[in-house]
């Protein structure tokens, strides 16, 4: 499939976007908002619900903003590459976890996004209230998989 076909045929169907799609697609997080669907082979992550999706693309813009030293860009507005995506995303999820929850062992897995942001609404009144300095501590902290040359050296 071309991909400028994927893309409009991803848009056309995809209504409401998934904020944390890589990362869910990546089993690295699992939502309980989100609903997987299939194009031509590529699988794509959609929320079922406005409310949520309001509340994860507020979520995901603040670890975005705050993360930009650790991620070494100055520009918040751009896309960011696949891996400094995934430290946002997955780092900034676990994060939360550790803020929500700093006597626990932070997950390798988050599993129900939804379910975290909701609690930190309700721990901290607000996301613009959590306690950033814990969360990019833990996207700092991310590491995603590593390329195959440094794997195979082990």
């Amino acid at each position: 499939m071309d991909n400028q076909v994927f893309r409009e045929t991803y848009d056309t169907i995809n209504e409401r976007f998934c904020p944390f799609e890589k990362s869910i697609l990546t089993n690295q997080c699992a939502c309980s908002r989100a609903e997987r669907f299939c194009i031509a082979e590529r699988e794509g992550v959609q929320c079922n619900a406005d409310a949520a999706q309001t509340r994860c693309t507020t979520l995901l813009e603040l670890l975005r903003a705050q993360a930009r030293f650790a991620l070494r860009t100055t520009d918040g507005q751009s896309a960011l590459p696949h891996a400094k995506a995934m430290r946002v995303q997955v780092g900034g999820l676990r994060g939360v976890h550790a803020a929500l929850y700093p006597d626990d062992e932070v997950p390798i897995r988050i599993d129900d996004v939804d379910a975290i942001v909701e609690a930190a609404v309700a721990r901290f009144g607000s996301l613009d209230e959590i306690p950033f300095q814990v969360i990019v501590q833990q996207i700092t902290a991310y590491r995603g998989r590593r390329p195959f040359r440094e794997r195979r050296r082990r």
